[in-house]
């Protein structure tokens, strides 16, 4: 797949990114609303961010900085690949 380039493409996903997150965010708390829902939602999008950032980052900075991931896919047959 080709990079993505275009800077105003670049700042739409970012924007629609968030907006399925908040969307998504909203329904769930809506249909199902409790402080513990919204305490475990919210914790699991900030693993799931901090996974991410690990992946993309402590691994490319400091485990193999020769490496570069273009997603997490490629990440996870990189992982598979070195434990063998």
């Amino acid at each position: 797949m080709k990079d993505l380039q275009s800077t105003k493409a670049m700042w739409l996903k970012g924007w629609l990114f968030l907006v399925i997150g908040l969307m998504s965010a909203s329904i769930l708390l809506i249909e199902n609303w409790s402080w513990r829902t919204a305490l475990l939602l919210a914790l699991c999008v900030w693993g799931f961010c901090r996974a991410y950032y690990f992946a993309f980052y402590v691994i490319e900075r400091w485990v193999d900085p020769q490496h570069k991931f273009s997603g997490l896919g490629h990440f996870l047959s990189y992982w598979w690949r070195s434990r063998k």
